[in-house]
């Protein structure tokens, strides 16, 4: 039997990797504020692990000059 042609693309792995990090007290307390302002924002605390992921993607995305190097890349 022959592999089907699916529309849907197999779908991408979204198995989170752990990283451990340490930051300098002055990004810590940065980073506490930060959750502290997304608390008052949204109504909702959020742990510093929790948002670091998406600020990562987030400076990634809008990186110019890494996309353009990324693309360089390819």
């Amino acid at each position: 039997m022959s592999t089907p042609k699916l529309k849907l693309h197999k779908l991408p792995d979204t198995k989170p990797t752990k990283h451990t990090i340490s930051v300098m007290p002055d990004l810590e307390a940065e980073l506490e504020a930060y959750a502290k302002v997304y608390e008052k924002a949204y109504g909702e605390k959020a742990e510093i692990s929790a948002l670091i992921p998406s600020m990562l993607a987030s400076f990634l995305a809008g990186d110019a000059g890494f996309k353009k190097a990324k693309r360089e890349l390819a």
